[in-house]
């Protein structure tokens, strides 16, 4: 009987019509009850989340994707708290990473040299925060973000179990060169369209919070200055950190005998584009950091990388249009402009507020001392700030312990022609990031989630490519 009614075609049609029924009757209830954007965007964080249980890599490669090319968008809506699209991505990271580990048939959790490091680092961040909350109020939107930027540091540990074999490392950094390159894209095409028309396009996306009004950016906040390239970062500076990590895992794939893309005048015309694109920024920290993991994966393996530095060093000291840039450049090394002097005198009070609090911080709201203040451009004083030298020794010893660990097994990695050029640009990246942190401090300012996420995701790369090349080797 049963048989004969699936048979009949009536089975099918009870079963869709009864999900259609359903699904009606839901999304009645949440308009009725919550209104249309709430309603809506509940749905559609639902359907993502069972769409990544189902493809486990989704979540991880829509973090990605977000962080670059929507890093500060929430939801439309207010609901208790806003969340962003990152807190949503990562939170379903989280999710199938838990899941994951209750099969029976799940793999053995695998650990690194830098895991124990990066436990004991969020520990002492911890500690900073709960013993830093006598100095501001700890509201809801304070303990998201810390709350996000712990499990941001955990990201790190979530890819060396998720990027568990080549493939997967392979799409994930595919991912990560496409997003980069459409956000490059996306960052021309804004900066030499009409500027009230650039302006019009950013200002749409303030119905995800983005800011509004004159957002567009200039040298030193004047418009009389040359306009500086924002893509949908908000910030040129925290645009030209993400296109450097980007180039700088691409590089490698210029010269490599076997590339992510088919083409090698793929990869070419990708590096270029983001190249112009972080040109555009005038981010001079982002630039040096780019021309900093060139040379180091010219040092390590491939001496070809020097032709492209040599390439762009030419061009950026004799093409017309990059003269302002270079001036801009050897302005700040002479500490004649205003960028420059103001670092220095945040450096200066930098210094004050660790020598006061130099084992465990302030924490991450605010000062004890109303004539100090807690921020300053560089990563590194930042953490000093927040989290004490304790805390700070604690992530030098992580980032340390990546390098230590990918450089004693680096041939393992060098010698496999599928792992070569994605070691080299990794760890070309996290070059990148350790001299951006020197000058800026967003990988760790609560305020910037989308680039503690990318700071993390490039961290567990790192230790994912070299397990990777440990596993094929044994």
């Amino acid at each position: 009987m049963i048989d004969s009614y699936k048979k009949s075609g009536y089975f099918e049609s009870t079963v869709v019509g009864t999900v259609i029924a359903l699904l009606s009757t839901t999304i009645g209830a949440l308009v009725s009850l919550v209104g249309t954007w709430i309603a809506s965007g509940i749905l559609l964080s639902v359907t993502f989340i069972t769409w990544a249980l189902i493809h486990s890599e989704l979540a991880l490669l829509s973090t990605i994707v977000v962080y670059s090319l929507i890093p500060f968008g929430t939801l439309p809506f207010k609901f208790i708290l806003t969340p962003t699209f990152l807190d949503i991505t990562i939170a379903t990271v989280y999710l199938v990473f838990f899941l994951q580990r209750l099969k029976r048939d799940r793999r053995p959790f695998i650990s690194t040299p830098a895991h124990i490091p990066i436990i004991i680092f969020i520990m002492l961040s911890v500690l900073s925060f709960v013993l830093g909350s006598s100095n501001t109020l700890i509201g809801p939107n304070l303990l998201r973000k810390f709350v996000g930027y712990i499990l941001n540091i955990s990201m790190a540990l979530i890819i060396v179990d998720q990027v568990h074999n080549r493939y997967i490392l392979k799409r994930i950094i595919r991912i990560i060169l496409l997003s980069g390159f459409a956000a490059a894209i996306l960052g021309i095409g804004l900066y030499f369209a009409p500027r009230n028309l650039s302006e019009l396009i950013l200002n749409y996306l303030s119905v995800f919070n983005y800011p509004s009004g004159n957002v567009l950016r200039y040298i030193e906040d004047n418009p009389a200055n040359p306009l500086r390239a924002i893509g949908t970062s908000v910030d040129p500076n925290i645009f030209g950190g993400l296109l450097a990590i980007v180039a700088a895992l691409l590089v490698p794939q210029i010269t490599s005998s076997k590339p992510i893309f088919k083409q090698k005048f793929t990869s070419m015309l990708m590096l270029v584009v983001i190249i112009t694109s972080l040109l555009l920024t005038y981010s001079r920290t982002a630039m040096s950091a780019l021309l900093a993991s060139m040379i180091f994966v010219a040092v390590i393996k491939n001496r070809k990388v020097l032709w492209i530095i040599s390439a762009m060093t030419i061009l950026i000291l004799f093409l017309p249009l990059s003269q302002q840039y270079v001036s801009h450049f050897t302005d700040a090394i002479k500490g004649q402009d205003l960028a420059t002097s103001m670092r220095l005198g945040e450096y200066k009070d930098a210094l004050i507020l660790i020598s006061r609090y130099p084992a465990f911080g302030v924490g991450f709201g605010g000062t004890p001392d109303i004539d100090i203040y807690l921020g300053v451009s560089s990563a590194y004083l930042l953490l000093s700030e927040q989290v004490g030298l304790i805390g700070f020794t604690s992530f030098v010893i992580i980032i340390t312990s990546v390098f230590v660990w990918g450089i004693q097994h680096r041939s393992a990695s060098l010698t496999n022609k599928d792992l070569s050029s994605q070691w080299l640009g990794i760890y070309g990246a996290l070059v990148a990031t350790t001299i951006i942190g020197v000058f800026d401090h967003y990988f760790v300012n609560l305020d910037f989630q989308s680039s503690q996420t990318c700071f993390w995701v490039i961290v567990g790369l790192a230790l994912s490519v070299t397990r990777i090349s440990q596993e094929i080797k044994n």
